[in-house]
């Protein structure tokens, strides 16, 4: 795809991860509306790369619908959608205060997988509206699963099948968009410096670090970024899920 003047949409993309993707897209011509919860640091982002903040919640189809109307008033349709909104949990199948708590695990589902599909099926809508570029191209699609969707550690059950599901619906819905000219792709992160992680003790992170085979070091927001970018650019590339991990497989804890 050719991103000069295209327009974008990154959810989750105040900060973190969709942070740097969405300023990335930015140097690159990109008209970038970002989605995200956190007003302030949104539209303080938003501000800094010459986009436009919209505050929405993924999972809701009504707050969905009303940002998606925003963003094509700003920017016209989206040729580009990353989705990078999320959250994670952390608790036992059965832990000492007893079973996993069944609302939390419904919520980290909701946010991860039912909110990136409710994006998917609304902004590919739009996409579908676009004029091709080469090879009938309209659209292309990032989505963010993780390592754990594979090697999911103690603890991390709703997250795991979230991030999972994610991975597992890509080829799918890379099938499903091919008649209107829409990529599909997921990138599968590791272990990555994002505001979380940054508030985390210095040794922590010096042994999260030491467990990546190589480079051993916590991944860069612009590193994820850089891979978004060349998922949008390279027309192959789709219904691939592609770990970004620096080669780690992770252990039980």
């Amino acid at each position: 795809m050719n991103l000069k003047g295209t327009s974008a949409i990154v959810t989750g993309g105040a900060s973190g991860l969709g942070g740097a993707t969405a300023e990335a897209l930015a140097k690159e011509g990109v008209k970038v509306a970002i989605w995200d919860l956190q007003d302030d640091k949104g539209h303080a982002h938003a501000e800094k790369i010459g986009g436009a903040f919209f505050k929405v919640d993924v999972t809701s189809e009504e707050s969905v619908g009303e940002a998606l109307k925003g963003a094509l008033a700003a920017h016209g349709a989206p040729s580009i959608l990353v989705n990078c909104a999320g959250i994670a949990t952390g608790e036992k199948t059965v832990g000492k205060n007893g079973p996993h708590n069944l609302d939390n695990f419904k919520r980290t589902v909701g946010v991860n997988l039912f909110g990136t599909f409710n994006c998917i099926r609304l902004v590919a809508a739009e996409m579908e509206k676009n004029d091709p570029q080469a090879d009938g191209e309209r659209g292309v699609i990032v989505n963010t699963a993780s390592v754990a969707a594979f090697d999911g550690q103690i603890g991390q059950a709703a997250y795991s099948a979230s991030k999972a599901a994610v991975a597992g619906m890509t080829l799918p819905i890379a099938r499903d968009l091919m008649s209107i000219g829409v990529r599909v792709n997921t990138i599968a992160p590791g272990i990555f410096m994002t505001p979380m992680m940054a508030g985390m003790d210095p040794k922590i992170q010096e042994a999260l670090a030491a467990m990546v085979p190589f480079p051993k070091r916590l991944g860069g927001p612009e590193e994820f970024a850089s891979m978004a970018i060349e998922i949008c650019r390279n027309a192959y590339m789709n219904g691939e899920t592609i770990r970004l991990d620096g080669a780690i497989r992770m252990q039980p804890r």
